[in-house]
């Protein structure tokens, strides 16, 4: 405070000459921060359950089929691939003669045949599992 008991709102001192109609005003501001904290904690365990199956499946294969065809007139005796798909293959014989010579005697066709058998599998599986235990006291 000055002789005259005039001070500023800075904290200096004025003289009652210099006349200054303003006042220093001061404000107060509220800073705010952020930190983790720490609340608990949670742990996660992976479980493996493991159980047997037993139980028949089918399984399909395929497996040749032959039939036995007599000659037809005129056969070329080629191997040929039928309209189904099944291939036709000339077997040849010696027939004997005053001349030997080879002759036709049957076809042998073969085709697939899709058969379906039962198979057991007997397996071991596992399934796994997530277990959570929390811990509040943290």
């Amino acid at each position: 405070m000055s002789k005259d008991g005039v001070t500023s709102g800075s904290g200096e001192s004025r003289s009652p000459t210099a006349r200054d109609d303003s006042v220093v005003l001061h404000e107060e501001q509220a800073t705010v921060s952020k930190r983790w904290a720490g609340v608990g904690s949670l742990r996660a365990r992976r479980r493996v359950e493991r159980g047997k199956v037993r139980k028949r499946f089918p399984r399909d294969r395929e497996q040749l089929v032959q039939e036995r065809v007599p000659v037809s007139e005129g056969d070329s005796g080629e191997i040929e691939t039928l309209p189904d798909g099944s291939i036709s293959i000339p077997l040849f014989e010696e027939e004997l003669v005053v001349r030997r010579e080879t002759v036709l005697r049957e076809r042998v066709v073969i085709r697939k045949e899709n058969v379906t058998e039962w198979q057991r599998v007997q397996a071991e599986l596992r399934r796994e599992r997530v277990e959570f235990e929390r811990d509040d006291s943290a």
